[in-house]
């Protein structure tokens, strides 16, 4: 299956953008992320760098999270990893786990429509505060589980600072990294004001060409297999049993939490 996905994910792409041209075929003596960049009709140096980053740590992030998580659960029943991988997929497609990158882009590009591309620190704050006065988030900041820099952003941000140090985007984003943290601290409601993942993916992946924002969660999904379908494999070597989280009524949660009516 991590074999053949390249294909498939490469042929969709080729469908979709690319009036159906051929992938090509797979070259023994390459990479998988490199036939991976390939088929889908790149061969940029350095966008075949990115992708093998991209790849790498995008395929896991702990247990807990909707796609590797759906893909234990199916996986403990001791369905197939086709069936456990698919289920991942579906959990993925949700706008809440797979959008976040595109959700980013446009947010930025609604930035850059209403202040330009080059903006100050004060209009930028004031944007900010804008968009968190409105009722919404500034997307690519925050963390359900971790409360640092996402060190997925500091590779991505790396990766900017050595090959597009003065792409717009990029500046942009470096821009808000030193501006989001202190309003949301200053907001008070974000446990986590750093940025995530997907506060620097969608920029790289446009500054190289692959602009078409709905194929970026299959590369997700792509990305992603390795570290599920890995897991899957630990799980039966180690012969983990059925996944049967415990159900607590309502009235159970309160005795839990002391709750005393009256």
């Amino acid at each position: 299956l991590i074999a053949k996905l390249p294909c498939v994910a490469a042929k969709i792409y080729r469908n979709l953008y690319r009036e159906g041209s051929g992938i090509g075929a797979i070259d023994p003596n390459l990479d998988w992320s490199h036939n991976f960049t390939n088929m889908l009709g790149y061969t940029d140096p350095q966008f075949i760098e990115l992708m093998r980053l991209y790849l790498t740590i995008h395929s896991d992030h702990e247990g807990g999270n909707v796609s590797a998580h759906t893909s234990h659960l199916v996986g403990s029943a001791l369905s197939d990893p086709y069936l456990a991988f698919a289920a991942a997929m579906n959990g993925l497609a949700g706008p809440l786990h797979g959008l976040a990158n595109q959700e980013v882009l446009l947010w930025l590009t609604d930035l850059q429509k209403e202040l330009g591309k080059e903006v100050s620190d004060e209009k930028l704050r004031d944007f900010i505060w804008n968009t968190l006065n409105s009722g919404r988030v500034v997307p690519g900041y925050g963390h359900a589980v971790l409360r640092k820099t996402d060190p997925r952003y500091t590779c991505q941000r790396e990766f900017a600072l050595k090959h597009l140090p003065k792409d717009p985007l990029f500046k942009l984003v470096a821009q808000l990294y030193k501006i989001v943290p202190n309003v949301l601290l200053e907001q008070g409601k974000a446990k986590n004001p750093w940025p995530n993942v997907d506060a620097h993916s969608g920029v790289l992946l446009q500054y190289y060409g692959m602009k078409e924002m709905n194929y970026y969660t299959v590369l997700f999904g792509v990305s992603r297999a390795l570290g599920v379908l890995s897991q899957l494999i630990w799980s039966r070597a180690l012969g983990f049993p059925l996944e049967r989280p415990k159900s607590m009524s309502t009235k159970g949660l309160m005795q839990l939490v002391g709750y005393k009516s009256g």
